[in-house]
């Protein structure tokens, strides 16, 4: 007989999930979700190992791809999306695949996730290169569109993570890396929506954070490289100039201005008192770190 997956499991605290009353259920859900940050935690070391490998494509000119299904498929497409706003990436640097397509993503495609050809398919329309980064995700470990996806990367040299939330799982066998986050039982048996949707989106918070961080995005604990797409945005550009250059609002608008909406630059153009095509030359040199780039300038001008 085959070994039930953990994420098939009952879960033996909720054997009367039906019987509980309202706050009942809400305290045991919550009390179950206290455990998915520690289990997170034992994987540090494999994610931290992702996440390098993610740094690489980029230092490469590649790109980190998520392929999933169900709720799977729509935490890397929202983790994807996020990504340009945030870090003021190019719209294909981080990307997110589903099965059955955009489609899917509001509306389940039924047999979709079954068809490990789709996963081909869909990457080579997505131009998948050796210098990709491929991340699988699949709660279960066993979906077959995640892992033909992940075959198909490996086969043109892509790097490839499987992530998921039962140990020893299938997709793991398929990847160069894996991430396995046990969160043991769902409070509702099977629904992988819940505890290990929670994971998986805590995983991915981290990859890509931390990867857009050595990737200089990021200055002290400020997303200077932010797209200033909406109001509440470029007000935040504001501040975050101000506070990175220590100047005040009027002074860090007027910046802002200068540097072309380009937070990172109105930061090296006041730390350096220079004008905006010094402070981009700087920046370059720099590698498109701001610490890196106002010690240059720091250091020219002694």
């Amino acid at each position: 007989m085959a070994k039930t997956l953990t994420t098939e499991m009952r879960n033996e605290k909720t054997m009367h999930l039906d019987e509980m009353s309202t706050r009942e259920i809400l305290h045991v859900m919550n009390d179950e979700d206290k455990t998915v940050p520690d289990a997170v935690h034992n994987e540090i070391n494999d994610i931290e190992q992702a996440a390098t490998t993610v740094i690489d494509s980029f230092q490469k000119g590649g790109r980190l791809i998520y392929i999933g299904a169900g709720t799977s498929g729509r935490l890397g497409i929202l983790d994807a999306v996020e990504c340009p706003p945030t870090f003021g990436t190019d719209q294909d640097n981080v990307q997110g695949l589903i099965a059955g397509g955009d489609n899917a993503i509001m509306k389940a495609v039924e047999g979709a996730e079954d068809d490990p050809e789709r996963a081909k398919a869909d990457l080579k329309a997505h131009h998948l290169n050796e210098n990709d980064t491929v991340v699988g995700l699949a709660a279960s470990g066993r979906t077959p569109y995640v892992i033909g996806g992940l075959d198909y990367s490996q086969a043109i040299g892509a790097s490839t993570v499987a992530v998921s939330c039962n140990k020893n799982a299938e997709s793991s066998r398929h990847a160069n890396e894996s991430i396995e986050v046990d969160v043991g039982p769902e409070i509702l048996t099977g629904s992988t929506r819940l505890k290990a949707g929670t994971a998986q989106k805590l995983v991915l918070n981290m990859i890509s954070t931390s990867s857009m961080i050595r990737m200089g995005k990021v200055f002290e604990n400020l997303m200077v490289d932010v797209q200033l797409t909406n109001q509440k945005l470029m007000k935040r550009a504001k501040t975050i100039i101000s506070v990175a250059a220590q100047v005040d609002h009027h002074t860090a608008s007027s910046y802002l201005e200068k540097a072309c909406h380009n937070p990172k630059l109105a930061i090296v153009m006041i730390k350096r008192q220079c004008d905006y095509d010094e402070a981009k030359q700087t920046l370059d040199q720099a590698g498109g770190f701001v610490r890196e780039a106002i010690a240059l300038t720091n250091k020219e001008g002694e």
